[in-house]
């Protein structure tokens, strides 16, 4: 009898707009030329679409935390800061919809320290990893069936013991639906 007075909120971010676009916009340098004669907008079914985005994060209530002060996997596979963003397109009575997931490395590591940007360290071993790691992503796996992981942590400096431990982790689960990508930033910036 209490659901009467528990409201269902999310911590997260909702926007939704309509967007219309023409197809047949020509650019600036086409509209200028005085060779160029001038032409009716049109677009392949002769109409300007109507698009309708969402984009919808929703924020884990599992290990939420501080930046530096919340970090890695719990015995239960939860991580800490998990995202769940889903970008969502309707057009022409088709809707669309793409979910990244974003969270902190699936093992057991922490930064001490309030200064900027402490040095992480592993907290458990190898073994005592391996069984949230697997409820981590036996989890994921449940509800988005495939995932690409794509690795961002610095792969040289001071964040490499997180990155090698993460590594591990994924050629021990060795799971065929999981496709592990390593991609250094730093390197690209």
């Amino acid at each position: 009898e209490v659901d009467f007075w528990i409201i269902p909120i999310i911590q997260g971010f909702v926007q939704i707009e309509e967007l219309v676009v023409n197809y047949s916009e020509s650019s600036d340098d086409d509209k200028s030329s005085p060779e160029t004669p001038p032409q009716e907008s049109t677009c392949v079914d002769d109409i300007h679409p109507t698009f309708l985005v969402a984009l919808i994060s929703r924020r884990s209530r599992h290990r939420a935390g501080m930046r530096y002060k919340r970090r890695g996997v719990d015995k239960n596979g939860n991580v800490a800061n998990y995202v769940e963003t889903e970008q969502l397109i309707h057009v022409h009575n088709h809707t669309l919809s793409f979910i990244q997931t974003r969270g902190s490395v699936p093992v057991f590591w922490s930064q001490v320290g309030y200064r900027y940007n402490p040095r992480p360290r592993l907290d458990k071993s190898e073994n005592e990893t391996v069984s949230c790691f697997r409820a981590h992503f036996e989890e994921q796996l449940k509800n988005y069936k495939k995932q690409v992981i794509i690795n961002l942590v610095d792969q040289t400096g001071r964040e490499k013991i997180i990155g090698d431990a993460y590594l591990k982790q994924v050629l021990l689960y060795n799971n065929a639906h999981l496709t592990y990508v390593s991609f250094d930033f730093h390197e690209h910036w």
